[in-house]
């Protein structure tokens, strides 16, 4: 069995310009991704937004400088994810399938295989 981590991408200004009752739907798209997964979803967390975020980058001489929101500028941020332990993509983009933001266009997901190192 392999891990595979989903990330959730989307614009966090059209997340918050949603009404409740698409939040409970949207909410709902998750849960029901949760209860086809099972035992395979390791973990997985909304996360707050892109602005919240503090970034950390070295310069030439080894400073380390931090700053408020993420390192470039996009209309898409990271705004949760998914560890899953599956037996290959193919079952993780069947799972995938069912999570909600594949449904506005502006979200999407990655998914990518996680390295694990002896």
């Amino acid at each position: 069995m392999a891990k595979y981590m989903i990330l959730i991408y989307g614009d966090a200004e059209q997340w918050d310009a949603m009404t409740d009752e698409q939040w409970k739907a949207h909410h709902a798209g998750h849960a029901a991704f949760v209860a086809k997964a099972g035992t395979r979803v390791l973990d997985g967390r909304q996360l707050e937004s892109a602005p919240v975020a503090t970034s950390l980058r070295a310069d030439a001489d080894g400073r380390v400088h931090t700053t408020d929101g993420p390192f470039l500028e996009t209309k898409e941020g990271l705004g949760g994810y998914y560890l899953l332990q599956a037996g290959d993509l193919d079952e993780v983009l069947e799972l995938a399938g069912l999570l909600p933001e594949l449904n506005y266009t502006h979200s999407g997901l990655e998914i990518r295989p996680v390295v694990e190192r002896a």
